[in-house]
């Protein structure tokens, strides 16, 4: 199933993007910003957006009856697989939805649940530190050129995402 691509050099948020997209009848996308304002990240945390990381969120109908569990493990599982591609350090994932190589956080990822004519739609907001960390007081982080011998792209994690999330949309039903 192909995703429709969305870009955008500034917005707020690419989840709030996605979801006026489901409010407008879209089914299925991905939103990739150049740049976003008021990143989101969990219990209302802000996530800290350097320019020249990668910032997108997915789209689509997921079924009524998937546990938030299943979706959380599938969508870590998406980007850790992806994020291993590119180093030779083991990428781990941190429960609920962090994921780590060394022990420091190189992504984060929110998911959000909205209904539109009786029919679940899942958000998946994922922020990837691809050039740059911020210093966070509470945890180590750290971004994934740092752990690559080649410098990656954010647009090279992008498309493979992209793949990733089109193979496997029909676990989420």
């Amino acid at each position: 199933m192909r995703l429709k691509k969305f870009y955008y050099k500034k917005i707020k948020s690419t989840n709030n993007k996605a979801l006026m997209h489901i409010k407008k009848g879209g089914e299925k996308g991905v939103i990739l910003a150049e740049f976003q304002t008021k990143g989101k990240g969990q219990r209302g945390n802000k996530w800290i957006s350097f320019k020249g990381n990668l910032f997108m969120s997915v789209f689509f109908k997921i079924g009524n009856q998937i546990s938030l569990n299943k979706i959380t493990k599938i969508n870590c599982m998406i980007v850790q697989k992806c994020l291993q591609k590119f180093t030779n350090y083991k990428v781990v994932i941190k429960k609920p939805n962090d994921i780590l190589i060394k022990q420091q956080k190189i992504s984060g990822i929110l998911q959000e649940t909205v209904f539109k004519k009786k029919k679940k739609f899942l958000v998946v907001g994922i922020g990837i530190n691809v050039n740059k960390s911020p210093k966070i007081k509470k945890y180590p982080t750290n971004f994934i050129n740092f752990f690559t011998k080649k410098n990656v792209t954010k647009l090279q994690i992008f498309k493979l995402l992209c793949i990733s999330y089109e193979k496997k949309i029909n676990q989420f039903k």
